[in-house]
């Protein structure tokens, strides 16, 4: 593949993988603002608490790889890595049945980000090297 595609296809997986990370962070950050408000606090209990400040926690993890993803590729891929962990181990925690499908559908899109963006910073790192 010719340095121009190569750097083509790391511009396309860069922002992919920005505005998936995007996307979910968003969602999940307004479901869990949402659930603050809606509910109360007084209602809960201190479990619940700690399962939805820990759900918060990780959004921001997220959010905060989204962010990081302008400037440093590879740390944003470690943090969405980590925040994709992050909700696999609440998942498994707190989670009742069908762990699996439920970490597809919250913590594998943030996995995917930071291949996507993981993926891109080696191929530019190559072009890099090879100028």
């Amino acid at each position: 593949m010719s340095d121009s595609k190569q750097y083509h296809l790391a511009k396309w997986m860069r922002w992919a993988a920005r505005a998936i990370g995007l996307l979910i962070s968003v969602f999940f950050l307004s479901i869990f603002f949402g659930e603050a408000i809606a509910e109360g606090w007084e209602t809960t209990t201190k479990a619940d608490m700690v399962a939805g400040i820990l759900i918060g926690v990780l959004g921001i993890i997220g959010l905060t790889g989204c962010i990081v993803s302008w400037w440093r590729e590879q740390l944003a891929a470690i943090l969405l890595a980590l925040t994709a962990v992050g909700f696999g181990i609440h998942i498994g925690i707190y989670a009742g049945r069908n762990h699996f499908l439920a970490w597809l559908m919250i913590g594998f899109p943030y996995l995917v980000a930071a291949m996507l963006l993981f993926f891109s910073w080696l191929i530019s790192r190559k072009i890099a090297i090879a100028d």
